[in-house]
């Protein structure tokens, strides 16, 4: 059976960190306004009174699957070994990152219970781990894949469709764009 590797932040969901930073800051910002990778710059030079003030919070409570994830991944499922590989470290203290694999680990179970929990892999170095279809949103992450699939994301607008064609990914939009590539890809 074909591996499927599939990154859990801005693809299965975008979790409600930016909530916490617009609490923090007392803005209104919106994920598709953004350009950068890392939120937290977002709270310039009060980053350690953020990570004291918020770094305990679960940002995946009441976080909604992205549209139409549960249903492909309940339907690949039956097809792949699907794989959930997600980073754990965001910053903060060691506590505020082991709660972040216990919530995202609890998150998981509840919204994709299909999945089975051993097929949960928690790791910032995910390049480790080969799979015949890799889905991220960040570009580095599917340089071990034979099927590489960019999930469209606020940081990763501005990459070209000539640098995605050059390093053989296919950008997709939505979950429905992912069923279809790997339907094409077999």
């Amino acid at each position: 059976m074909k591996k499927l590797m599939v990154d859990m932040d801005n693809v299965i969901t975008d979790g409600r960190y930016l909530d916490y930073i617009n609490e923090f800051l007392n803005t209104d910002y919106k994920l598709e306004n953004q350009t950068e990778y890392y939120l937290q710059n977002l709270v310039g030079d009060r980053v350690d009174e953020f990570w004291k003030e918020f770094g305990n919070k679960n940002v995946y409570q009441d976080a909604p699957l992205i549209e139409g994830c549960y249903k492909a991944l309940e339907e690949l499922n039956k097809k792949y070994e699907v794989y959930i590989v997600t980073a754990y470290f965001w910053g903060g203290s060691n506590e505020a990152i082991s709660n972040n694999i216990k919530d995202k680990y609890n998150y998981l179970t509840e919204k994709l219970p299909f999945i089975s929990p051993q097929n949960f892999i928690f790791t910032s170095n995910k390049h480790l781990i080969d799979s015949d279809i890799v889905i991220d949103d960040r570009i580095n992450n599917l340089s071990n894949g034979k099927l590489k699939l960019l999930f469209n994301a606020w940081h990763n607008r501005s990459i070209s469709n000539d640098e995605l064609k050059e390093k053989g990914i296919v950008r997709v939009y939505n979950w429905n764009d992912v069923l279809r590539e790997i339907e094409n890809y077999n």
